[in-house]
Parts: structure tokens; C-alpha cells; sequence
């Protein structure tokens, strides 16, 4: 059957950069675990905010990974500087829960700890 990691979390951006992480997005099209990407219907105020949900394969985790460094790089798109950030919690049966966080133009990730043992890590 193979080891899972069950990945859930948020991107929030400017409409500009949202362009841009669609884009990645649409990339990385593999018509499986690419559906677990979601937005809200419209955008509501002034952040635009994607989801991703899914268990996916150990096996397809370098693969998301790569497609999140990609999104955390996107530049900031106006004169406040501001990056792609977001957060995800990426629970391996294996492994344990990590944090991942983007920020800054990276993605930096950590163990999780006990706060998100709730969680299934």
C-alpha cells in the first residue's frame, strides 16, 4: 500500500502573485493530487488565499515540496514588499508532523511538536 503523508494548509498573497501561484500550480498538473489545491469562489477584501488538502504517496512529497519552493519565491508585487507566506502541517505515517512555513521567499520547515499532536502527527 504504501506510506502517506497527509498535507494540509494555506498560501495567502496579493491578486498579482496569485496569477503566479495558479500558474505554478497548473505546472504541476497531474490530474491526482494536484485537486487537492482550492481558492475561495471570490476573493473576499484584499487577500487572495489558496488551500491545499490531501494524503499523498511519500513518494510524491519531493515533488510538492519543490512545487512550494517554486510558490515562495514568487516576488513581492508592489511597493510593501510583501512575499507569498503560509503555513502547512505535512503528517507522515512514517516520520511525524512538520511545520512548514513560507516566508520570506523560502519555505522552512521544522518538526511540529506536541502543539498539533491533535492533529494525527
Amino acid at each position: 500500500m504504501g506510506v502517506y503523508v497527509s498535507i494540509r494548509g494555506w498560501l495567502e498573497c496579493d491578486g498579482t502573485q496569485l496569477v503566479a501561484v495558479r500558474r505554478i500550480v497548473s505546472s504541476h498538473e497531474d490530474d491526482h493530487y494536484s485537486n487537492g489545491w482550492g481558492a475561495p469562489r471570490r476573493q473576499v477584501n484584499w487577500t487572495s488565499y489558496m488551500f491545499y488538502g490531501a494524503d499523498i504517496r511519500e513518494s510524491a512529497l519531493d515533488r510538492f515540496e519543490e512545487q512550494i519552493r517554486q510558490i515562495a519565491r514568487i516576488p513581492a508585487s508592489d511597493e510593501d514588499g510583501d512575499f507569498v507566506q503560509g503555513l502547512f502541517l505535512v503528517s507522515h505515517e512514517v516520520e511525524g508532523t512538520s511545520e512548514w512555513q513560507v516566508r520570506d521567499g523560502e519555505l522552512f520547515t521544522s518538526p511540529a511538536g506536541a502543539r498539533h499532536r491533535y492533529l494525527g502527527g
